[in-house]
């Protein structure tokens, strides 16, 4: 939808999306795009909002080379940041993305205005920010199905409920009732890697004469890319003659992602009286692959070999005595070589001889499907009533390791279990337009039910199983990610209730004000009240000024409040295994563990949106204090005797673990920061051009926090390890049937903990790629494009670590380290 309106600058893009779209500014007006989040009033523009709200066209997410809802957002959104997660346990199927320098669950994400259910992924291992956060999965949602994206990049937890700490991502999608497009795409890296096939397709058909039924298709497969150099000690054992060990022994890249299918449909109804019936839902499925860390057949614990004297390094081979009828000590002093000749005695480098990279994955199904009626009555009320159910999965899969514990029988591939994350939504909405004493007032009031569960399905018994062997020394479950066993698998689930009310009045034609209030309760911590006061003032007819102050919450989910999981992580530059309890375990209640509570925050907003001449401009300014983050506490290393209370609770792989966390409310921050978005038409060879740019600066800092449990690594990843400023600058051009797009993004400078070592810093500096498309309409309905993402193939600055794990850039880079990514696309649309 789109109304004409005096020349006021719109929010972030707006105008630059309009050109991409291929359409005209003229110097006396703009077009203005219409708003649903922010506001409950219908046909609220960006511009008269009174909250900071980027409208997204769906061609700034179709002209890019790449396949991923998450890499998208973040070329076009600054203050969004996603980064490429090579090694990261579940993180790398589910990446946690970061809005306005906060976690990755501290956005709220909607579709068509209804909530979106969150990823079954938990990320354990998130660099620090997003650290056990269980956020949506937006990867799942295709291009070509969207006709809009919003982004409110302000606190909305009074109007929306829990999440709404950072903003709120809105995805709207497709409702023509006719036409449609289909569209072709592949792309590869300089290096020849990472391809990136793609096959997609909208059509748009009439459901009756009165309504619409639009669907979307979507078809992807990612090859992996590696940039990694040979590790030090991989090195090491070539040279002193192992043949076996691979070049390079460990992959630091983008996984690969296999059977990437996304399908959505929107229906929509017109029943009559002003009633509408809707609907709208998706089926989603991928497979992602991606690395873990080398094991060392020299000095990998608990596999290839073990501290006998309990000095910290490890010397003495790991040989396990396969018939301890006759005792175990037939083995004890043998080596790895003395064992291939034993049929009694065994080492896993009859299998491994160069040592083993384990590769890890998981296999998703999302599902979700959302129906309602909305309209209204004979008495002036507006309504709406709706009922929402969503459903993620991700079954785990992991291969090239081994369970120790049972010796030469252990299997080579495993099934370690499955997440499921469900939730059911009910809401009933109601609104009205009411003229008090010459003043416009809109009031909004609601109700909402929901249903979260969160099940962790047991895995194959290999993956957990106690071996034989255990008692020798010999690790227990699938290495690197060990199943969930009997006693972790299980089923937690919440219900909470919501009511809220919201007024926008009028006072005057210059004067906006906005109050929103709601209560929510919840059954595993009780209840909660958040308000939101809102303002917007047009001072002259180039000038208006907009503000916001409200508190906000986000529940912690049933899944972080009961997860029992196993992690393999670098520690000192030793491979060491790391668990994460519940809060409320009897070992972690004696470090300061309890049961969570929710995140509370305060959020000001302060803005202005003006022109000057053709120069139109948006700034505003943000604050928001968090007490109570929720995340995972410090490292702990395990006694004998903790380490023998977690077993008997029944945690997998309790035996061998060096430390453990839990879920903690203890730390609080301050996020500021400052978004700037200009846009200039030009007037260049006769065609449509516009120049725009778009920078946030963003600065957190811990303002206070528990020393018990939280350490000084991870204080320093929440503060640094995103830039604090980015950016990018953009010219387009349409005229006649060609146009073009370039665009410069600037990346600030950030500290990376190398390997989540503080003794391994990466100082890395700001960096700036460039990015170009072209694109010819051969007809109406046919059109090429050519372009590249980092033309420049610019790489981030290597550091000094890299032969420690063989990574010879910032895992964390914000601008990924790929290099350059060229594509072509073919699109055909049709009436």
């Amino acid at each position: 939808m789109q109304i004409k309106v005096k020349k006021m600058s719109p929010s972030l893009l707006a105008v630059a999306v309009a050109v991409a779209a291929g359409s005209s500014t003229a110097q006396e007006e703009i077009i203005e795009e219409v708003i649903t989040i922010g506001t409950r009033v219908e046909g609220r523009s960006a511009s008269d909002s009174a909250a900071p709200v980027d409208v997204i066209s769906a061609e700034e997410f179709v002209n890019q080379g790449d396949g991923d809802m998450s890499n998208l957002l973040r070329n076009v959104v600054p203050s969004y940041n996603v980064n490429a997660q090579p090694i990261s346990d579940a993180a790398t199927i589910a990446r946690p993305a970061n809005l306005r320098g906060l976690s990755s669950d501290h956005t709220l994400v909607l579709v068509n205005g209804k909530r979106r259910h969150r990823s079954a992924v938990i990320s354990f291992l998130g660099g620090g920010l997003a650290d056990g956060a269980q956020g949506p999965d937006i990867s799942v949602i295709p291009a070509i199905a969207l006709k809009q994206v919003e982004v409110l990049r302000d606190g909305a937890a009074a109007q929306y409920g829990s999440d709404a700490i950072a903003g709120v991502v809105n995805f709207q999608l497709k409702d023509a009732s006719d036409g449609g497009s289909i569209e072709t795409k592949w792309g590869t890296t300089a290096e020849g890697d990472g391809d990136q096939y793609m096959v997609s397709g909208n059509i748009g058909m009439p459901l009756t004469a009165a309504g619409f039924a639009n669907f979307s298709y979507e078809y992807r497969q990612q090859d992996a890319t590696s940039r990694s150099v040979q590790r030090d000690d991989a090195a090491g054992l070539i040279a002193a003659g192992n043949t076996a060990v691979a070049d390079p022994a460990q992959v630091w890249g983008q996984p690969e992602v296999k059977d990437d299918v996304k399908v959505f449909a929107n229906l929509g109804l017109e029943l009559g009286d002003g009633a509408e019936a809707y609907a709208f839902g998706n089926y989603a499925t991928k497979t992602v692959d991606g690395g873990f860390y080398f094991r060392n057949p020299d000095n990998r614990p608990a596999v290839f070999a073990i501290d006998t004297d309990e000095d910290g390094d490890v010397d003495t081979p790991l040989v396990g005595d396969e018939d301890p009828s006759n005792g175990l000590d037939d083995c004890v002093g043998f080596s790895h070589a003395d064992a291939a000749s034993s049929d009694e005695c065994f080492s896993f480098t009859e299998i491994f001889p160069g040592g083993f990279t384990p590769r890890f994955g998981g296999d998703v199904v999302d599902l979700a499907g959302v129906a309602g009626v909305r309209g209204e009555m004979d008495n002036g009320w507006g309504y709406d009533v709706s009922l929402g159910v969503g459903r993620s999965e991700v079954e785990f899969f992991i291969y090239n390791t081994v369970n120790a514990s049972l010796g030469s029988a252990s299997p080579t591939s495993f099934n370690p279990g499955t997440y499921i994350q469900t939730e059911q939504n009910f809401n009933l909405d109601l609104n009205r337009q009411l003229d008090l004493s010459g003043t416009t007032v809109y009031f909004a009031t609601g109700f909402e039910w929901r249903e979260e569960q969160f099940e962790a399905q047991i895995g194959d018994q290999a993956s957990w199983e106690v071996g034989p062997l255990v008692d020798q020394g010999f690790s227990i479950g699938s290495n690197g990610f060990p199943g969930f066993g009997p006693q972790v698998a299980g089923t937690f689930d919440r219900q909470n209730v919501a009511l809220y009310s919201d007024v926008e009045a009028e006072l005057t034609d210059s004067l906006l004000l906005g109050a929103a209030l709601r209560w929510e309760d919840f059954s595993d911590f009780g209840s909660t009240s958040n308000y939101k006061l809102s303002a917007h003032y047009q001072v002259v007819d180039s000038l208006a000024l907009r503000a916001t102050t409200s508190t906000g919450f986000r529940a912690p989910t049933p899944g972080q409040s009961n997860i029992n999981a196993v992690s393999t992580v670098f520690v000192e530059g030793e491979l060491v295994n790391q668990g994460t309890i519940p809060p409320t375990s009897p070992v972690a209640l004696v470090y300061g563990g309890r049961q969570l509570e929710p995140e509370e925050s305060t959020n000001y907003t302060f803005g202005a949106v003006f022109n000057i001449g053709d120069l139109d401009v948006t700034l505003d300014y943000f604050n928001i204090d968090v007490e109570g983050r929720l995340s995972q506490s410090a490292d702990r290393e395990l006694s004998d005797e903790e380490r023998a209370e977690l077993v008997a609770a029944g945690i997998t792989g309790a035996e061998s673990l060096d430390s453990f966390k839990f879920y903690t409310n203890d730390f609080d921050t301050n996020t500021r920061g400052l978004d700037l978005v200009a846009t200039y038409p030009l007037d260049l060879m006769g065609g449509s051009t516009d120049l725009s740019l778009a920078f946030n600066w963003t600065e957190t800092e811990i303002e206070d926090f528990n020393p018990d449990t939280m350490s000084s690594l991870r204080i320093r990843q929440i503060e640094d390890n995103l830039p604090n400023t980015r950016g990018n600058i953009s010219l387009r051009h349409a005229e006649d049937n060609w146009r073009a797009l370039a665009r410069v993004n600037y990346f600030g400078a950030f500290w990376e903990p190398h390997l989540e070592a503080e003794a391994l810093p990466i100082d890395a500096p700001s960096e700036v790629t460039l990015d170009v498309e072209v694109g010819y309409n051969f007809t109406d309905q046919l059109s090429l494009i050519a372009g590249a993402e980092n033309i420049l193939d610019n790489y981030p600055t290597e550091h000094e670590w890299s032969g420690v794990a063989g990574s010879r850039y910032p895992a964390t880079s914000p601008m990924g380290f790929n290099g350059a990514f060229y594509y072509m696309r073919a699109r055909y649309d049709f009436d």
